[in-house]
């Protein structure tokens, strides 16, 4: 079976939102996307475990139109550090309860280590950097707790920058780019070897990680503009620089987000995650696109309901004419190399 690696789930959002026990995740949770009995059945070898502080009002249930939402209202430091501190706790519970099934990944040899022994490599994402303080006193802290992957914002205001509000059609030119602390976090991040994500960002801020980066830009969870013109999709322009930057784009599964009319309908066919990736590898490059489901965090397709179905999605990649080897990079291979450069501090 081909191994995958997601570039984004909510599984750790979902269990500590819950007050979960790791038992249900390891034996299984039928009502969720993910659990690890289907993270194996499905080739899930790696992935972006995101931890995002709600929002005390949310944006809005992505289970209707989002032709004109508000932005979220931004959250507390201390709510948001709480959150993330009892997150990161389950996480390490979690590997800790599985007997070696499941671990912690923080370099590119343990995500090897966890694809050939047939464990689940998680690495903790802070998806929104509310858990930071704008002194950044905290960075070096969450890094020593395991987190090696950052997104600078969700789709809400911060200390940082400006997350783009859901919003179809539209452009995600919203607003103004990333704060003082926002610059200096990006650099900090490159210091430390943390990958800095620009998913949810607005046009401004991709801008200024595109410029301030050191290593690659990374969208882990996003799609094509040109197929979908949803705010939280990539501009060709902005394909074109991940592909610059050596970086990568995992195309997001979320319904809205796919579909060229922005409609919640799980009867979306692979075929039209296939377009994306497709245009993604025109634009970008074939070496600059993976995946980057969403699990637990929004509306997928019925035919990929949960991540025991990635298996279909590869074979109809294979079908629309990439390559076994396309397919392995694409599943793997091109987040392999993202992370190791990212990481390389």
């Amino acid at each position: 079976m081909t191994a995958v690696f997601d570039g984004h789930n909510d599984a750790l959002v979902k269990l500590q939102a819950d007050g979960a026990s790791p038992a249900g995740f390891l034996t299984g949770l039928p009502q969720r996307d993910i659990d690890l009995p289907r993270a194996r059945a499905g080739g899930l070898a790696g992935g972006l475990f995101a931890i995002n502080a709600p929002s005390p009002r949310p944006e809005g249930p992505l289970d209707g139109s989002l032709r004109e939402l508000p932005y979220a209202d931004p959250v507390d430091h201390a709510e948001a550090t709480a959150f993330t501190i009892g997150a990161v706790g389950r996480a390490h519970a979690l590997a800790a309860a599985s007997e070696g099934a499941v671990a912690i990944a923080t370099d590119v040899a343990a995500l090897d280590r966890c694809r050939a022994e047939g464990v689940l490599g998680m690495v903790l994402h802070l998806e929104g950097a509310e858990a930071i303080d704008p002194g950044l006193s905290a960075l070096d802290g969450w890094r020593a707790a395991g987190v090696r992957s950052l997104g600078l914002v969700w789709s809400r205001p911060s200390a940082f920058g400006h997350g783009v509000p859901f919003r179809f059609p539209a452009s995600p030119d919203t607003g103004p780019g990333l704060t003082d602390a926002g610059r200096a976090l990006v650099r900090r991040c490159a210091e430390l070897g943390i990958l800095v994500d620009v998913s949810h960002l607005n046009a401004a801020g991709f801008a200024d990680v595109a410029r301030l980066a050191a290593a690659p830009v990374v969208a882990s969870h996003s799609a094509c503009h040109a197929l979908c013109p949803a705010t939280r999709n990539l501009t060709d322009d902005q394909l074109r620089e991940v592909g610059r930057s050596d970086g990568i784009v995992g195309i997001v599964f979320a319904t809205p987000f796919v579909r060229a009319d922005g409609a919640t309908d799980d009867a979306t066919p692979l075929s039209t995650l296939v377009a994306h990736i497709r245009h993604a590898a025109e634009v970008a490059g074939i070496d600059h696109v993976g995946l980057g489901s969403d699990f637990e965090g929004a509306p997928m397709p019925a035919a990929i309901a949960d991540v025991s179905a990635l298996p279909r999605l590869l074979a109809e990649l294979r079908d629309d004419g990439f390559s076994a080897d396309e397919v392995r990079r694409i599943a793997w291979g091109n987040w392999r190399r993202v992370l190791e450069a990212a990481w390389r501090a």
